[in-house]
């Protein structure tokens, strides 16, 4: 088997000098957060050709797609074994017409089309995985159409992350199609440090729950638990290489109106990607009116790039600020407490340093629009007064005042 991975290395080298795809075209993907949807969290291993073509349907019926979500991904389960020349197959129960077909259907639809593999010899539900097979795998891949790879790090035998997840970099720039790389190797070997031009996005944290607090004893997180892992990891994000705080859980059953406000809200503050995992077939107008919300998605889609840092921490009462292009800045207050937040919010008292940029709200005036009621509600040179529901946000968007943009 060694000796056919090597043959399909070859093969990979020659098609990139046949197809002219080269790492420059790798690194130009994703420029924004990429924004989709993913089976795992709502259907685990319950997935189907069926159920994937209804979330690609209901993606584009409900509004999601006009919102700017793009990509329907199967997470693990879809793959059983491997042929007598190691081709990986795909459940021929559950996906009777095979997935090239399944991607055309989703590209029939505008969708992009994302598959799930592992860096180990086995996923995280022991279906088979890539190690061994990359470059074979990859190209595998690039013939049905995928536009989009999650590649976990599950049974991965003790290899080395970076090795590893560069192995299948390298098979997809040379693969002849342009695919996003999602590593999912959970932070563990703090991939913000080193993915840069290996992946387009990387996970920073283990597996997101739908609670809106605390550890799960096999390590999932809950909401505010994986915000906190992020607050130091601005720096590292920008466009073409983002940080991953997993999944949304916005629509599963577990978290409150506010709190999937709050889920959202600060995903998007965060520039993370933007992959609902809930049953699209069946929202909740509340929950499609949350997911489509296109002043939110806006700030999460910025091209400046820019993750947001917390400016200041007063424990459940923390203030989030992300620099936007052409000058705007979103303001996010953080109620993590268990009461109302109420204040006379006196803007002179926010004085912004940071990268190497200085925001004195007492001489510079801003007007701020409120992403949520979607309201003009005042500008800087005024007191903002504020009741902030438990586990909810305050999200403005603010503009110079004197802009002429």
């Amino acid at each position: 088997m060694k000796f056919l991975n090597v043959l399909f290395i070859l093969a990979g080298l020659f098609a990139q000098l046949v197809s002219g795809l080269s790492a420059q075209t790798f690194e130009d993907l994703a420029k924004t957060p990429p924004m989709g949807w993913n089976s795992w969290n709502k259907f685990g291993c319950d997935v189907s050709e069926t159920l994937i073509k209804d979330m690609a349907d209901a993606m584009v019926e409900s509004g999601m797609k006009e919102a700017g979500y793009e990509y329907i991904v199967i997470d693990d389960c879809w793959q059983v074994d491997r042929d007598s020349l190691g081709n990986i197959l795909a459940d021929p129960v559950r996906f009777p017409n095979g997935i090239k077909k399944l991607a055309d259907y989703i590209h029939s639809r505008g969708l992009k089309f994302g598959i799930y593999s592992c860096a180990g010899s086995k996923t995280c539900q022991n279906r088979p995985g890539s190690r061994g097979y990359q470059f074979q795998d990859a190209r595998t891949y690039a013939s049905w159409g995928v536009d989009y790879l999650k590649y976990d790090w599950c049974n991965n035998e003790g290899q080395d992350p970076k090795a590893a997840y560069k192995t299948m970099s390298d098979a997809l720039k040379v693969c002849g199609r342009p695919i996003v790389f999602s590593i999912c190797e959970w932070g563990q070997s703090k991939p913000w440090e080193w993915a840069k031009g290996i992946g387009h996005l990387w996970r920073t944290t283990p597996d997101i729950r739908n609670i809106y607090k605390g550890k799960l004893n096999w390590g999932g997180l809950g909401i505010v638990d994986i915000i906190d892992k992020q607050a130091d990891l601005f720096s590292y994000a920008g466009p073409g290489h983002w940080n991953d705080p997993d999944m949304l859980e916005v629509g599963n059953a577990g978290l409150t109106y506010d709190e999937n406000i709050t889920h959202f809200s600060m995903w998007a503050m965060l520039s993370a990607p933007l992959m609902a995992g809930n049953d699209l077939r069946n929202m909740p107008k509340d929950v499609k009116e949350i997911l489509t919300n296109k002043e939110v998605i806006a700030i999460d889609q910025d091209k400046l790039g820019k993750q947001a840092f917390k400016f200041l921490d007063m424990g459940d009462k923390e203030i989030w600020v992300k620099f936007l292009e052409n000058e705007e800045l979103a303001v996010c207050f953080l109620n993590r407490s268990e009461f109302t937040w109420k204040e006379d919010y006196n803007w002179a008292r926010l004085n912004i340093y940071h990268d190497r940029k200085a925001i004195r709200f007492g001489r510079q005036g801003y007007e701020f629009y409120n992403v949520w009621n979607k309201k003009h509600t005042g500008t800087t040179n005024n007191i903002l007064d504020f009741q902030i529901p438990t586990h909810g946000v305050l999200m403005l968007r603010l503009k110079p005042i004197n802009s002429n943009r």
